[in-house]
């Protein structure tokens, strides 16, 4: 019995028969989505400190008002 099975409708996939696993064997598109996910982590991680930075502008504005 073969151990991997090409999926019909994706032939970029192939299916492990003793673990029901769903493989990508195409390299080029995982390498791709790995470098789309760093840059939406960086782009988080920017906006996070953006908003901090509002934050302890906003404290330093109300503290020169008083």
């Amino acid at each position: 019995m073969a151990r991997k099975k090409k999926i019909q409708e994706n032939p970029d996939f192939i299916k492990d028969t003793s673990s029901q696993a769903v493989i990508n064997t195409n390299s080029m598109a995982f390498a791709q989505r790995r470098e789309q996910m760093a840059k939406l982590l960086q782009k988080d991680n920017r906006i996070e400190q953006l908003e901090a930075d509002v934050a302890e502008l906003k404290k330093l504005i109300k503290g020169l008002s008083k």
